[in-house]
C-alpha cells in the first residue's frame, strides 16, 4: 500500500532550476513524502520537521552527484538523504563519515554506526575525520561533480569553523547544510558555537556570497549555505 500512494506522489518536488539561482521547491510534494515514507523511518528527533524540509529541499533542488555528511551515528541523516534520493530519481551516491572505533566520544555508535543505511544502495560508510575524509572522497570524484555537504559532526565553534573553512577553499560553489545551528540570544545563552562559526568563517571570505535559510525557531536548528548567484 505504502509503494502505491508513493508512486502517487512522483512529481518533480522542484520548480525552478538550480542555475535560475533563485531557491524554490514544490512543498506539497515534499512534505506528503515526509510524513508518508520519512517520519514512519526515522521519526522527528533529532530532526524535527521543518529540518526534514529543509533537508529534502536542499536535495531537490540542488540534485547532487554525491552527497558527503558526517556525524554519522545511527545513520538517520544518510536514510534522508538516500530515500529523498530514490523518491526524487537522483542518482546520488551517500557518503557517510563516523570516527574511528578506537576514538572515544560521547557520541560514538560503535556498533550501531549506520545501522539504518548498511546494505543501501549507493551508501557508503566511512570511518576517519569528518571534512578529511569528505574532501578526499570529492576530489577523488573530479571536478564534474555536483557535490551536497551535510555537517553534524562535534558541534564545536572550533570545530564547524575549520570544517567550513575547509569546504570554502577548496570546492568551488559549494552547497552546505549545517546542523545544530540554532541561536539563542537571550540568557542564558547555549548552543552558539556553530551559528558563531559560521558568522566569523563567512566573514573571512568577503570575495564569497551566499544565500542562507535558517529553521532559527528553536533547537536545534539547520542552516543551509549556497551561492548567490
Amino acid at each position: 500500500m505504502l509503494g502505491k500512494i508513493i508512486k502517487k506522489i512522483t512529481a518533480p518536488a522542484y520548480t525552478r532550476p538550480m542555475d535560475a539561482g533563485r531557491f524554490e521547491v514544490n512543498n506539497w510534494d515534499l512534505s506528503s513524502f515526509i510524513l508518508k515514507k520519512l517520519i514512519p523511518v526515522v521519526g522527528h528527533h533529532p530532526f524535527p520537521l521543518n529540518e526534514l524540509a529543509l533537508m529534502t529541499a536542499a536535495v531537490a533542488w540542488t540534485r547532487p552527484t554525491h552527497i558527503f555528511e558526517w556525524g554519522t551515528h545511527i545513520g538517520k541523516s544518510a536514510r534522508i538523504f538516500y530515500e529523498t534520493g530514490r523518491f526524487l530519481k537522483i542518482d546520488a551516491e551517500v557518503h557517510s563519515i563516523d570516527l574511528p572505533d578506537d576514538i572515544d566520544h560521547v557520541e560514538h555508535p560503535h556498533g550501531t554506526r549506520g545501522k539504518l543505511v548498511k546494505g543501501k544502495k549507493n551508501v557508503f560508510l566511512h570511518q576517519g575525520d569528518g571534512v578529511d575524509t569528505a574532501l578526499r572522497l570529492y576530489q577523488q570524484r573530479g571536478k564534474n561533480s555536483k557535490p551536497l555537504f551535510y555537517l553534524d559532526g562535534d558541534h564545536s565553534y572550533e570545530t564547524v569553523s575549520r570544517e567550513l573553512q575547509a569546504i570554502l577553499v577548496t570546492v568551488p560553489d559549494p552547497k552546505i547544510i549545517l546542523h545544530d545551528t540554532f541561536y539563542q540570544t537571550g540568557e542564558p545563552r547555549y548552543n552558539i558555537g556553530p551559528y558563531q562559526a559560521i558568522e566569523d568563517t563567512l566573514a573571512k571570505f568577503p570575495h564569497l556570497s551566499f544565500n542562507r535559510i535558517d529553521t532559527n525557531t528553536g533547537l536545534p536548528g539547520m542552516t543551509f549555505l549556497y551561492p548567490a548567484k
